[in-house]
């Protein structure tokens, strides 16, 4: 009953830089999450070369940063994370052009070196120049069979896709919409649920003695959505939960390394979670009149929620003149949803999700996400995130992010635009994304990038989300090759 992303692979060429950890690298400041600065920000330049692939130059620049005195903590630490961003998109992008191919003959074993650059040319092995050296995503190749049916065509042995169930017309849809419309209530159809999520950091990857933190993601309560919570253990034992008010609410527990052995940290609870269907009206909906808590949900949110150029254009062509807000959000979902899903990389080391997911030709759950809060915002419609695990009541379970938006007078609706439109369903099922959710998710973040209780030492290997948890000792962060986890659920009764 696990779901695991793929593992962070360290394959391929490094700049010595890399692998010597650089000047700045012992010396990481405190602080919660850090986001890449915008480019009038001292800091900018810098960003701008690692966005480019400039990482010697940004390297020097580093180096020569880390000699000036005259530099404030905020600016330094900023300074000493995109070194440690340049060394995840080094981790991200692993393959060399034989090992992508290596890769891709796997499972198409006669695949020829002219295909491979047709595909390569068309940007659906994604990839990226270096110093001068073109480099292929890890899940470059595994991702080419999301974006081209030639490539699914290709392959010596069939593909099946791990999707979850209710990616497709499913029963518990239409017992969603019916219990809703019977009863006349929004949260229907609950599930009682129990969950051990579990985090495990290797051997030896903290000195022995030393003390390893670890917040592993707890749900909070959340009206008509999800309630009736209860911890039922962690290991270790002695624990802090964060108040219900942090948005990306944890558990926090320490343990001392052991040389030779794992450290382990876990959490068990259960609680109830609420189906959700708004059976919307489209002529009832008129322009929602911002109010001072509705205010920063039609903001930009700098560095991912941004209205540029580029999302201005993309706006305009897809909503034309269209007024009503809620056939505005169906336009602006549709277009999102037609962007392929293909796995990501690392968020930490994007520095714009929203407009990377709209330039990039695909996008995961959070980038299709944070590119259709933009659009809505950009067009007055409130819009926020959501996220945290989905399952099933067979054997699936994954990570995944969602949104709300605010249309007057339902309030608050919510909008899974990654499920997006049903294929093969009802037509009064088929919109069942834009307005409703199912049962089968547990919301751990009811926004993004905020800080945690008790605060984080040094950066966070996610910037943006906490669905895996997070580690670190007084020497540094503990990255994702440091460390497992796991997810494990179990459906229960429900209670009359």
């Amino acid at each position: 009953m696990t779901r695991k992303r793929q593992g962070q692979g360290t394959a391929g060429r490094f700049p010595r830089w890399f692998l010597m950890g650089g000047l700045l690298s012992a010396a990481l400041l405190p602080g919660t999450v850090f986001a890449q600065m915008p480019t009038e920000d001292p800091v900018g330049e810098v960003v701008a070369m690692v966005d480019d692939g400039r990482f010697e130059q940004a390297e020097a620049t580093l180096a020569a940063a880390a000699q000036d005195g005259s530099l404030d903590a905020e600016v330094r630490s900023r300074l000493l994370f995109e070194r440690e961003r340049m060394r995840r998109i080094l981790m991200d992008f692993s393959l060399d052009e034989a090992g992508a191919k290596k890769r891709l003959r796997r499972d198409i074993p006669d695949m020829t070196d002219a295909e491979f650059a047709r595909w390569d040319a068309a940007g659906l092995i994604e990839a990226r120049v270096i110093d001068g050296e073109r480099r292929w995503f890890n899940r470059g190749p595994a991702n080419l069979y999301r974006l081209s049916e030639e490539a699914r065509q290709r392959r010596a042995t069939p593909l099946t896709f791990y999707d979850s169930p209710l990616q497709a017309a499913h029963p518990h849809h239409a017992e969603v919409r019916a219990a809703a419309l019977a009863s006349g209530d929004r949260a229907v159809a609950p599930r009682r649920v129990q969950v051990t999520q579990s985090l495990t950091v290797k051997p030896d990857a903290v000195p022995a003695g030393e003390t390893i933190r670890a917040w592993l993601p707890f749900p909070r309560a959340i009206p008509g959505q999800q309630d009736d919570i209860t911890l039922h253990s962690t290991m270790p034992a002695s624990h802090q939960l964060a108040p219900e008010s942090a948005l990306q609410r944890t558990v926090y527990m320490e343990a001392p390394a052991v040389a030779g052995k794992p450290t382990q940290f876990s959490v068990s609870y259960e609680l109830t979670v609420h189906a959700q269907y708004v059976d919307i009206d489209p002529d009832k909906v008129v322009p929602a009149q911002i109010t001072p808590e509705l205010a920063p949900y039609v903001a930009e949110r700098a560095p991912h929620v941004v209205f540029s150029d580029a999302m201005r254009l993309k706006s305009a062509q897809v909503v034309g003149d269209e007024t009503n807000p809620y056939r505005i959000a169906q336009k602006l979902f549709a277009s999102v949803d037609s962007i392929p899903w293909a796995g990501a990389r690392e968020y930490s080391t994007i520095t714009n999700i929203g407009q990377h997911a709209l330039e990039q030709g695909h996008a995961d759950c959070g980038q299709q996400t944070l590119l259709l809060i933009t659009l809505l915002r950009m067009n007055g419609i409130p819009a926020r995130w959501q996220s945290g695990w989905i399952f099933s009541d067979d054997r699936y379970n994954n990570m995944h992010d969602w949104g709300w938006m605010y249309l007057a007078p339902y309030g608050w609706v919510p909008m899974d635009v990654t499920f997006g439109r049903l294929p093969a369903a009802s037509a009064d099922l088929a919109g069942f994304y834009l307005g409703g959710l199912d049962a089968y998710r547990i919301a751990f973040n009811d926004d993004y990038s905020r800080g945690f209780v008790p605060a984080k030492q040094h950066p966070r290997s996610e910037t943006v989300d906490l669905q895996r948890g997070e580690a670190e000792w007084d020497g540094g962060n503990l990255y994702f090759d440091q460390w497992t986890y796991d997810f494990e659920w179990q459906l229960l009764p429900q209670a009359n």
